[in-house]
């Protein structure tokens, strides 16, 4: 017999994997798939997390990291989607640059890169919503996870997206 915590646990992930399907999916500048997904869901990744945002926090004086890192904590499960920095190949000078190899030698960031990070995380968390999970959009998790280089060097833009089951969302009302 299964009791309700271990059964939501088990939808979270489950729906944690339509999400990175959804993001996958998604519409992409040119069909051009940029994206990385992962899930975290082991304790030490996630606390290494915490204590980035915390330290982020004081270091850069932005409180709001550290209310975002306490609001994690009880998330059992934390979607994450992130975009490497990989020209479209459109010229269209959008970046600031006239070329797509001038981004490219700048080491810069297609403009469209983080619209179809946007368009990805839409995705994931209509689904996670559609399955009645309880989530948020954080570019505070996505930093930190960037500082850790939880993705590897290509990734350079990242949000994360905590998921709960609880009778009341914990990623709103937030003091």
């Amino acid at each position: 017999m299964k009791r309700s915590a271990e059964l939501e646990k088990e939808a979270i992930m489950a729906v944690a994997e339509f999400m990175a399907a959804a993001a996958r999916t998604a519409p992409k500048a040119r069909g051009i798939d940029n994206i990385e997904v992962l899930a975290i869901d082991d304790e030490l990744t996630k606390k290494r997390l915490i204590e980035k945002m915390k330290e982020l926090a004081k270091k850069e004086n932005r409180p709001t990291l550290e209310r975002d890192a306490g609001s994690i904590a009880a998330s059992p499960i934390i979607v994450m989607i992130g975009t490497r920095a990989n020209p479209v190949g459109l010229n269209c000078g959008f970046c600031g640059h006239k070329t797509c190899e001038e981004l490219k030698k700048s080491k810069g960031v297609c403009a469209y890169n983080p619209l179809d990070l946007g368009i990805a995380a839409g995705s994931a968390v209509s689904a996670a919503s559609r399955f009645h999970i309880d989530n948020r959009i954080m570019y505070s998790i996505g930093l930190a996870a960037l500082e850790l280089d939880i993705f590897g060097k290509e990734v350079k833009m990242a949000l994360g997206i905590p998921l709960s089951v609880t009778s009341k969302n914990p990623f709103f009302d937030r003091k």
